[in-house]
């Protein structure tokens, strides 16, 4: 749902920037690899210490590079199948270090064995909810449907929560449970969107099915006619022989 309407809006307020690069010879590959880079670090480095308020700063500023090598790809013309397929899996990845870092934290020092639970089902329902739609696509479905929470809601849920919670270091009361709740949310959410996605693929699928076999029996309705008349040519002449003898 916000893929729909905030990334148009960062498109343009991101658009100078990358005219910037750009400029300054930065190729969008480039931006790519380093926002990820830049978000792992982030991630798996502050994390697993507890360090939600800086780890989120840090991932933030890295996180929108996945606008800006686009924005970019798009202002030098140069779109291609390797920088939509390197963007895309670059993302699984970013994802993963995350909800990685959220793991590891109530792993270890945060003590939590049913949120560290909850951290992992986040990233695996995450990575199943892009492949549900990537593999849909794959075999000529159109998988019209978005979901409930999409790879924007679980990142803003995420890092929102995590940002606001590390303000517990800084002496703000209580707010530390922001956290556990936005990973319920997103827990539940992801589940809910993966559903949506399967039963959408099952109907297209159906429906694919059926107009295939819609359109063959209108493919063999004609050759079953003309194969029916010549069985009937050979039926009729003996009995016109047998009118002509008598």
């Amino acid at each position: 749902m916000l893929n729909k309407y905030a990334r148009a809006f960062f498109t343009r307020v991101l658009t100078p920037f990358a005219a910037f690069l750009i400029r300054r010879g930065v190729s969008p590959d480039t931006v790519t690899l380093l926002g990820t880079a830049g978000v792992i670090a982030g991630a798996l480095v502050f994390y697993p210490m507890g360090e939600f308020f800086w780890g989120t700063v840090v991932i933030t500023l890295f996180v929108f590079s996945d606008l800006v090598d686009g924005n970019m790809a798009r202002q030098l013309g140069r779109s291609s199948r390797w920088g939509a397929f390197l963007d895309s899996t670059l993302d699984r990845v970013a994802d993963g270090a995350i909800f990685g870092g959220f793991a590891l934290w109530y792993a270890g020092g945060g003590d939590d064995i049913a949120l560290c639970a909850v951290s992992i089902f986040c990233l695996a329902s995450g990575q199943v909810v892009s492949y549900t739609k990537a593999r849909g696509e794959s075999i000529g479905l159109p998988v019209a449907v978005n979901g409930l929470v999409e790879r924007a809601e679980r990142l803003v849920i995420s890092l929102v929560a995590a940002g606001l919670a590390g303000l517990h270091k800084f002496g703000v009361p209580g707010i530390q449970y922001l956290l556990p709740v936005a990973l319920w949310i997103v827990a539940v959410g992801s589940l809910v969107t993966l559903i949506q996605r399967v039963v959408t693929v099952r109907r297209e699928s159906a429906e694919a099915e059926e107009a295939a076999a819609a359109a063959a029996a209108q493919e063999n309705a004609p050759d079953a006619a003309s194969a029916q008349a010549p069985s009937q040519a050979p039926a009729q002449a003996p009995a016109q022989g047998s009118e002509a003898a008598k």
